[in-house]
């Protein structure tokens, strides 16, 4: 199966270098007409944003750049208008853009943590609703949110970072369902790579190996139309995986044993994995609960 992106349009965030860059490329070479999005300007990356621009032309392709900083929405409803009069939809949105301010907890000032959070889990909300009601009317949508080792298990000294980047999974998972009537599917990449970013983090051979470019791919299908929904796709060096949260069975307490010494109880019981089941929505962990609780009380739950 072929995937492409054929009369799509594109708008890709931090698209200036990294692996926004090499998402525009590959979204580009697929077919797809790209929006370039750097924090811009007069300064570099906003020349940055305009050389992707050229490279794309050069293979052939369309491309306008934007220099919208993700946190204003003013800005990123500009992008947005700009897309609409060049090419008269948007199709795919790659949430890219974000900054790193790293610090222990206990060192780190609130000022960073607020600003981590602004640009990637806001500039990630104000990007997505200003296309959402596009994509909306005409019944189609590819949105991918970058979420992060960093917010799915931790990373010392990124508080910030990793609660940012877990925050993408819960908005995905709300998106996916309100989407879903409207063919808008929504999913998270979850990428490593050597960039910028984490330029130092990793040994130099190996930083070589991680190329942004082995990422691209993940992108280009999470934005095709037989696209899945509501997954956390993880990408790295050539090699990928699914991140699903699974929630163990449980079990229920009869009310004289529901005490934090009753929990303590039957700890490792509520540990067990066996029969773990991935949820698919907020209302199955109640309805479990509950299910649980009637049967613990020899009662029958009816409607």
């Amino acid at each position: 199966m072929s995937i492409r992106l054929d009369g799509q349009v594109a708008i890709v965030t931090g698209a200036g270098q990294g692996l926004g860059r090499c998402h525009a490329l590959a979204l580009a070479d697929r077919g797809a007409k790209v929006v370039v999005n750097d924090l811009g300007g007069d300064d570099a990356q906003s020349a940055n944003a305009n050389a992707v621009v050229d490279e794309i032309k050069a293979a052939g392709g369309e491309a306008i750049a934007h220099g919208a900083n993700v946190a204003d929405y003013s800005q990123v409803e500009d992008m947005v208008r700009q897309a609409m009069d060049a090419w008269g939809r948007v199709d795919i949105l790659v949430n890219n853009a974000g900054i790193l301010r790293d610090k222990t907890f206990a060192k780190m000032p609130l000022d960073d943590f607020r600003l981590v959070v602004e640009v990637h889990l806001m500039g990630t909300v104000n990007c997505t609703k200003a296309v959402w009601d596009i994509m909306r009317e005409q019944d189609y949508g590819r949105i991918i949110f970058t979420s992060s080792s960093s917010g799915l298990y931790g990373n010392f000294g990124q508080s910030n970072y990793g609660a940012a980047k877990m925050a993408m999974v819960g908005l995905m998972n709300t998106l996916h369902l309100e989407g879903a009537k409207h063919n808008i599917h929504v999913n998270c990449l979850a990428p490593t790579a050597g960039t910028a970013m984490t330029e130092g983090l990793f040994p130099e051979p190996v930083f070589k190996l991680m190329s942004p470019d082995a990422v691209s791919p993940a992108v280009v299908f999470l934005s095709g139309p037989e696209a899945p929904s509501r997954k956390v796709l993880c990408a790295g060096g050539g090699s990928f995986a699914i991140f699903k949260g699974f929630e163990t069975n449980g079990m229920s307490l009869l009310p004289d044993e529901v005490s934090p010494e009753g929990i303590a109880a039957v700890w490792e019981q509520l540990n067990d994995q066996a029969g773990m089941t991935e949820l698919q929505a907020g209302f199955e962990q109640p309805g479990k609960f509950a299910e649980q609780a009637a049967k613990k009380l020899g009662l029958k739950l009816t409607g």
